[in-house]
């Protein structure tokens, strides 16, 4: 299809001569006013307009400026065919999205050469535009591929996780659901901004299920005792903070680059036995020198903890739970945080009786 060509100008002799040199390579529309050539330009697909600038009622730096301010116009090349060659004359017609200037009298040549010269440009653009959206997608492939690997293996892990410790029934689900509920409830009153972003809350409710990875290195006899552990079964039992983040660390090494996308998880694993007080394990950090991902989670873990059965134990109800976060485990937990959960009792409330373990 040849392109199509807008050529402006109030005096029909330059209309002419104009058409006359370019009808046999292009389709050639005429307008004889600014108005005109926009109403035309708002209606037709153009690929250059040929513009004269002295023209009553709207001059062509009127049309250019809004040629240049409507999306659906402003790539189309204006040139400029006029009898003002003063220097500020065309500085003003470029500052206003001018392509070029072809002064009159009007050398046929010249405007054949800039027409064709500023068509080509044009193209190349329309080339590079869509080369570069090819591009972009190949990359949200690409990515979309890599984020589809990082999730796969978080799932894998989790299953791992799951098969060595039947007993935690739906712990891992419901804990996730309770960091979600309670990192966008903190997000959206803005509670420990600007640390606690969209992207961190996503990171969040992935790897949460994570939390418990290391007790996949405990021993059977600890891990499976159906009883409550002695002073040296919980030292081991213990470790499995440590040797969480430690198989982590690992697993993002050999992600290279993209291993990052495991940082929360590692931070969550290691950290969300910590406490505010300082008392907590492995590395008995206090207050916010524990990560904020790891305080969120050590609040839900220990509220399906409560409210969990085990050989050892009888599930709480929601309320003697939340009686004894609130009286047995003072300085445990941010009291932001605690403040907030404490709003959220019927959501939470919800989550646990949705996913109750059979």
């Amino acid at each position: 299809m040849r392109p199509v060509l807008l050529v402006v100008d109030d005096t029909p002799t330059n209309l002419a001569l104009v058409a006359g040199l370019l009808e046999g390579q292009y389709q050639v529309k005429l307008a004889t006013s600014g108005r005109k050539a926009l109403e035309i330009a708002r209606s037709t697909p153009l690929d250059l307009v040929l513009l004269d600038i002295m023209m009553p009622e709207m001059d062509g730096y009127e049309v250019c400026r809004q040629l240049k301010s409507d999306p659906a116009t402003r790539s189309v090349p204006v040139i400029f065919l006029t009898a003002k060659i003063a220097v500020p004359d065309e500085e003003r017609g470029f500052a206003v999205g001018a392509a070029d200037f072809i002064h009159k009298p009007i050398s046929p040549p010249i405007l054949v050469a800039r027409v064709q010269a500023q068509l080509r440009i044009r193209e190349w653009g329309k080339a590079l535009t869509h080369q570069n959206e090819w591009l972009q997608q190949e990359v949200e492939r690409r990515l979309g591929e890599l984020r589809g690997m990082q999730i796969a293996s978080v799932h894998l892990m989790v299953s791992l996780a799951e098969f060595r410790d039947s007993d935690t029934g739906h712990h891992i689900v419901r804990t996730q659901k309770y960091v979600e509920l309670l990192a966008n409830a903190l997000y959206e009153r803005n509670r420990h901004a600007p640390t606690l972003t969209p992207l961190l809350i996503e990171r969040m409710g992935q790897m949460a299920p994570l939390h418990d990875i290391g007790k996949i290195a405990i021993p059977d006899n600890i891990l499976l005792k159906p009883g409550k552990l002695d002073a040296q079964e919980l030292v081991v039992m213990r470790t499995h903070a440590e040797r969480g983040d430690a198989i982590l660390k690992q697993c993002a090494s050999s992600m290279g680059e993209s291993g990052e996308y495991l940082q929360v998880a590692m931070n969550i694993a290691r950290h969300h036995h910590e406490r505010w007080d300082g008392t907590g394990y492995p590395d008995r950090l206090a207050g916010e020198r524990i990560p904020l991902e790891a305080r969120i989670m050590a609040i839900s873990d220990v509220y399906d903890a409560l409210r969990s059965k085990r050989p050892y134990k009888t599930p709480l109800s929601h309320e003697e739970a939340g009686r004894i976060m609130s009286e047995q485990c003072a300085g445990q937990f941010d009291p932001v945080m605690f403040e907030q959960w404490n709003q959220l009792s019927p959501e939470v409330r919800a989550i646990a009786d949705a996913w109750v373990d059979q």
